[in-house]
C-alpha cells in the first residue's frame, strides 16, 4: 500500500467529511492522534467560488485563483463517497468548452453565447443570470493533520459569511478512514460533502447540517 502525502495527488481518494457548528471534541482528538505533518498544511486560508445547481449533485465545480476544478461523484462504499478530478480550466475559458464540459456539468439548459471565450467576470454574469445556478463564495481556514495514514483536516468556512465548522478524513484505505471515524468519535455522524452542506446554508436543500 502507497502511503498517502498530504498536498500531493493521488488515486481517487474516498473521503468521509461532516459539516456544522461544533466538533470540538473530534478536533481536539484529531489533534493528539495526528502525526507529525508538513508545515505547509499546518495552517491555510483560501477564497474560493464554488457553482451551486440546483439538478446537479454529481459534480464539484469551484474556482480558486482563477482556475476551474471540477471533480465527478464515483461511488459511495460503507457509507465513504469517492470522487475523482473531472477537469481542470483557466481563464478565459472558451465557448466551446464551456459548452461541452462545464455547462453539462451543472446538467442545466445551456445558456446562449455570443463570444468566443469568456473572462471570470464575465463567466460569473453567466452563472448569475442563470436561473438554475448561483455562485456562492467560500473562505476557507484549514488545519491538517494525518490519523491512522489518512488524510484529516478541521476547517473553518465561511459560506457567503455564513459561519460553519468541517471535519473530514480521505484515503485511498476504506478500513483506515472507518478506524478514523472511530478514534474521533464520529461514529453515526452524517458525512456530508461540501455540495450537500453549501445546498443547505443557501438554503437550495430543505436539511439541517450534523449539529
Amino acid at each position: 500500500m502507497s502511503e498517502l502525502k498530504i498536498g500531493e495527488v493521488s488515486k481517487p481518494r474516498f473521503e468521509f467529511r461532516t459539516f456544522g457548528q461544533d466538533f470540538t471534541e473530534a478536533s481536539t482528538r484529531m489533534a493528539r492522534l495526528s502525526v507529525p505533518v508538513p508545515e505547509k498544511v499546518w495552517h491555510r486560508q483560501s477564497d474560493e467560488i464554488y457553482i451551486m445547481s440546483r439538478t446537479n449533485d454529481l459534480n464539484n465545480t469551484k474556482i480558486r485563483d482563477g482556475k476551474m476544478d471540477v471533480k465527478s461523484y464515483v461511488q459511495t462504499v460503507d457509507g465513504l463517497e469517492q470522487w475523482d478530478p473531472k477537469l481542470k480550466a483557466e481563464f478565459p475559458i472558451s465557448a466551446a468548452q464551456l459548452l461541452e464540459e462545464i455547462f453539462p456539468a451543472f446538467m442545466v439548459e445551456q445558456p446562449e453565447l455570443n463570444k468566443e471565450q469568456y473572462s471570470f467576470e464575465e463567466f460569473l454574469e453567466l452563472i448569475n443570470d442563470h436561473s438554475d445556478l448561483q455562485a456562492v463564495k467560500i473562505h476557507k481556514e484549514r488545519y491538517g493533520y494525518m490519523v491512522n495514514n489518512t488524510i484529516c483536516e478541521v476547517a473553518n468556512v465561511l459560506v457567503n459569511g455564513a459561519r460553519i465548522v468541517s471535519v473530514n478524513s480521505e484515503s485511498t484505505e476504506l478500513e483506515d478512514i472507518q478506524r478514523t471515524i472511530k478514534d474521533l468519535k464520529l461514529e453515526g455522524v452524517e458525512n456530508i460533502n461540501y455540495l450537500q452542506a453549501i445546498k443547505r446554508v443557501i438554503g437550495m436543500k430543505n436539511l439541517p447540517l450534523a449539529n
